[in-house]
C-alpha cells in the first residue's frame, strides 16, 4: 500500500500520545475541519492505536494540525510499512524514487531515529535496526545534532504492557514533518499558574477543549462559568478573544481565601487578567463580569464563535443561582428597587444544562461550537442522558473516567440553525428537545462511596446555601 500520486496525495503517519484516548479522534477531526479537510484513514484504522495513517492531506495540512494538537506527538510522510521488516523493505523499495531523492542527495545531512511503542530496546539493538536499512539510497552525511532531514523507524508492539510480543505487530518508516504541541501541557501547567482555584482545569484538557471548539484567530469565545479562566487562557493561545461570567464575586475579583498550599489569602494581583498576562495574551482578554448564568443578561443576537465551559457539578464547587423564595415584585418600569438584594438558591444540574443549551442556541453564530463537561454515574449512563437541542448537532461525546462509578463526558455540539420563535411551553414540548435527566442519580451515586462525614458536610452545604 505504497503512497502514490502528487505531493498533495501522499500518505501521512500520525503518532498519537497514549492518554485521553477518547479525545484524540474528535481533536484531529476538528483541526482538519479548520482546513476544510475530511478525516480519511488508510487501510485498517484502529482508533485505540498510537499510529494513524491518513490520506487526502497535504504537508501544509499536517503542519497546521500539528501546530495545535496536544493529542498528537509527531507526524511523518509515510514511505513504507509492513507487518515484518521484510514487508517494510518491499514497501520502501516500491516507494517512488522521485519522492525520496530530494531528501537523499549528496551534500544533505540526515538522521534516523528508532521509536518503539510498548517496548524498550537496547542502544545496540537500535543501531542494528538502522544498519538494516542500508538498502535505502542515502547519499548524504549523517548528522546527529543538526540534520537537514530526520527519518524515523517506528515499531508498534501493541497496547498490552503485560503481553509484549518478541517481534513488532507493525512497522513504519517515514520522513519527520512536525511535532505536536505536547510541550503546552508543561509550559501552561496549573502548578505554575498565577491565579488558580479549587477546580481549575488542567492545561492538557483545556487545550483539548479549545481544539474541539475550533477556537481560532479573531474568534470571540465565551465561558459562562469562567472560574479562574483556565479555558480562556487556552483559547487565547490560539488567537481567540475571550470573555466570561461567573456568579462568584470573590473568584472574579481575585479576593478571599487562596487555593494554594501554605497561602491563606489571595494576593492583590491574582485574577483572570493576570493569568493571560502571564502568557503574553492580555491583549486577547475582553473582560469577565459577575453574572448569574440562569438569568438573561445578553442582547438577543448571535454573539459568540464558541462557548467553552466547565459547569459546576455541586461536588467541589456548589451550584447556585440568584433568586428568592418569595415572588419578587417589579416596579411598572421593570426595574428592581435599590434595596433589592438577590437571594442565593440551589441551581440543579438539569436546569444548568437546559439553560446552557438554550443560551448556546441563541448566542452562538451558525457553525459555532458549544463544548462542555457532563457528569455521569457510569453504571447507569446511557446516551439518552446527553441533553439535546434542535438547533445543536452533537459532534462528539468523550469520556474521562474519574473512578469506578463516576466519570465526566466532554460534549461538543455545533449550531446548525437559528432557534425558532416559540414560547417557552411550546419549546419545552418540542420532541426534538431532550433536557438532561440524570443529575439526581449522579448526585446520589457519587456520594454513596464517600465517607459519612463528606456526605454530611455536603448535606449541610445544600441546606445552608453556602
Amino acid at each position: 500500500m505504497a503512497a502514490s500520486g502528487s505531493k498533495s496525495c501522499l500518505q501521512y503517519l500520525f503518532h498519537l500520545a497514549h492518554d485521553h484516548l477518547d479525545f484524540r479522534l474528535p481533536e484531529i477531526k476538528s483541526l482538519l475541519a479548520l482546513r476544510l479537510k475530511p478525516f480519511h484513514p488508510c487501510g485498517d484504522f484502529k482508533e485505540q492505536s498510537p499510529f494513524w495513517c491518513l490520506d487526502c492531506l497535504s504537508e501544509e495540512d499536517v503542519c497546521t494540525v500539528m501546530a495545535r494538537s496536544v493529542c498528537a506527538k509527531s507526524a511523518f510522510e509515510l514511505w513504507g510499512h509492513g507487518r515484518t521488516h521484510s514487508e517494510l523493505r518491499t514497501s520502501l523499495l516500491n516507494y517512488p524514487p522521485e519522492k525520496m531523492s530530494p531528501y537523499m542527495q549528496k551534500g544533505s545531512s540526515y538522521r534516523i531515529n528508532v521509536y518503539t511503542f510498548n517496548k524498550t530496546l537496547l542502544f545496540e539493538d537500535r543501531i542494528k535496526k538502522i544498519d538494516a536499512l542500508d538498502y535505502l539510497p542515502f547519499e548524504g552525511t549523517v548528522s546527529l545534532k543538526n540534520p537537514q532531514h530526520i527519518f524515523c523507524l517506528l515499531e508498534d508492539y501493541g497496547t498490552d504492557p503485560n503481553n509484549i510480543p518478541e517481534h513488532p505487530n507493525y512497522i513504519y518508516f517515514g520522513r519527520w514533518i512536525a511535532d505536536g504541541q505536547r510541550e503546552l501541557i508543561r509550559s501552561y501547567s496549573v502548578k505554575n499558574r498565577h491565579f488558580i482555584g479549587n477546580t481549575s482545569m488542567d492545561a492538557g484538557l483545556s487545550f483539548i477543549m479549545a481544539n474541539h471548539a475550533k477556537a481560532k484567530d479573531n474568534d470571540l469565545v465565551f465561558d459562562p462559568f469562567v472560574g479562574t479562566g483556565s479555558l480562556l487562557v487556552a483559547c487565547s493561545h490560539f488567537g481567540a478573544y475571550v470573555c466570561g461570567t461567573d456568579i462568584d464575586y470573590n473568584t472574579i475579583h481575585g479576593k478571599g481565601r487562596s487555593s494554594r498550599k501554605n497561602q491563606k489569602w489571595r494576593g492583590p494581583d491574582e485574577n483572570i487578567r493576570a493569568n493571560l498576562r502571564q502568557y503574553g495574551k492580555e491583549d486577547m482578554y475582553v473582560d469577565v463580569m459577575v453574572s448569574d448564568a440562569s438569568k438573561p443578561v445578553w442582547r438577543k443576537a448571535a454573539l459568540f464563535d464558541a462557548i467553552v465551559t466547565d459547569p459546576p457539578y455541586g461536588i467541589r464547587e456548589s451550584t447556585r443561582r440568584t433568586g428568592s423564595h418569595k415572588d419578587i415584585i417589579k416596579s411598572p418600569d421593570g426595574l428592581y428597587s435599590e434595596s433589592h438584594v438577590p437571594v442565593s438558591q440551589p441551581y440543579h444540574l438539569s436546569d444548568i444544562f437546559t439553560d446552557l443549551l438554550s443560551f448556546a442556541a441563541h448566542h452562538l453564530v451558525l457553525g459555532g461550537r458549544l463544548v462542555y463537561w457532563l457528569p455521569v454515574h457510569r453504571p447507569e449512563y446511557c446516551e439518552e442522558m446527553v441533553p439535546l437541542h434542535p438547533c445543536l448537532l452533537l459532534i462528539s461525546n468523550c469520556e474521562q473516567t474519574l473512578s469506578s462509578h463516576t466519570s465526566r463526558r466532554l460534549i461538543t455540539m455545533e449550531k446548525i440553525k437559528e432557534p425558532e420563535e416559540l414560547d417557552s411551553l411550546a419549546h419545552l414540548s418540542d420532541p426534538r428537545f431532550i433536557p438532561y435527566q440524570g443529575h439526581n442519580a449522579f448526585r446520589e451515586k457519587y456520594f454513596s462511596g464517600l465517607n459519612k462525614r463528606s456526605a454530611k458536610d455536603d448535606t449541610k452545604s445544600d441546606v445552608s446555601g453556602k
